[in-house]
C-alpha cells in the first residue's frame, strides 16, 4: 500500500512514534498508515537494529551483479598484465583460455574495463589537429606548387614499355626531371623525388592524381 502524500521520511518516523507508545496495536498502525504488516514489520526491524537512519530509502540493486566477472579472473587478469605490462587486454584475454573455460572467459572490452578500473591502462595521446591545407592553383612564385605525374608509357625497341615521371614546377614550367621507368611504382617514384628534394628543396605542395603510385601505397 503506498505512503501518504506527506513525505515518506515523515510518515516512517510518525509510524515509529506512534509504535513506542505502545498505544497502538501493528493491525490499526497499518490501518492508519495504509502500509501492509511486512512493510511495518520490515521498518520496526531497521529502527531496532540502525535508529532512524534504517528508515531511508535502501538501494535495490543487488550487491553482486549476476554477470560480474568471476574473482578468481580478475585477479588473474592483473597478474598477467603485472607479467606483461606492454600487453593490451585482446592478448591478455587470449592467455585466460588457458586457465578457464571459454564460456566464463570475459569479452575483451571486459577485460579492457578491469584493467583500466585498476589504473593499468594508459590513457591515449590525443591526436594533434592539423590545420587543413587547401590545393593552390595560382602559384604566385617559383617553388610554391609543382606537379608531377607519369606521362604516357611508349614501346621500346626491346619491346619493352618505358614509364616517363615528370617533376615540374607549376610557375615557371621548369622540368625537374623526366626519368624513364619499367614500371608505375612507389620505389621507382621515391628514388627519383629524394633525387630531386635533395638539389632543389622541397615545395609547399605537390600536385598529382590519384593514380599508382601518389594515390595508393
Amino acid at each position: 500500500m503506498p505512503w501518504k502524500a506527506t513525505t515518506t521520511m515523515e510518515q516512517k518516523i510518525e509510524f515509529i512514534c506512534e509504535w513506542r507508545t505502545g498505544k497502538y496495536t501493528i493491525t490499526e498502525l497499518c490501518k492508519n498508515f495504509e502500509i501492509s504488516r511486512p512493510t511495518a514489520y520490515k521498518l520496526i526491524s531497521r529502527f531496532e537494529n540502525q535508529g532512524y537512519n534504517g528508515l531511508k530509502d535502501q538501494s535495490r540493486a543487488p550487491r553482486e551483479h549476476p554477470n560480474a566477472t568471476g574473482k578468481n579472473i580478475v585477479k588473474s587478469i592483473l597478474e598477467l598484465k603485472a607479467k606483461y605490462p606492454r600487453w593490451g587486454a585482446k592478448k591478455i584475454r587470449t592467455l585466460l583460455f588457458n586457465d578457464f573455460n571459454k564460456e566464463i572467459v570475459p569479452s575483451v572490452v571486459t577485460v579492457h574495463n578491469i584493467l583500466k578500473k585498476n589504473g593499468l591502462v594508459c590513457p591515449q595521446k590525443r591526436m594533434r589537429r592539423v590545420k587543413p591545407v587547401f590545393p593552390i592553383f595560382d602559384p604566385k612564385s617559383c617553388n610554391e606548387v609543382w606537379s608531377a605525374d607519369y606521362k604516357g608509357k611508349f614501346l621500346m625497341g626491346n619491346k619493352i614499355y618505358c614509364h616517363p615521371l615528370t617533376i615540374a614546377d607549376s610557375k615557371s614550367r621548369f622540368l625537374f626531371t623526366a626519368k624513364g621507368h619499367y614500371k608505375e611504382n612507389l620505389k621507382s617514384a621515391k628514388a627519383e623525388f629524394k633525387k630531386v628534394f635533395r638539389k632543389y628543396g622541397i615545395p609547399e605542395q605537390i600536385h598529382t592524381d590519384n593514380g599508382s603510385p601518389f594515390g595508393s601505397v
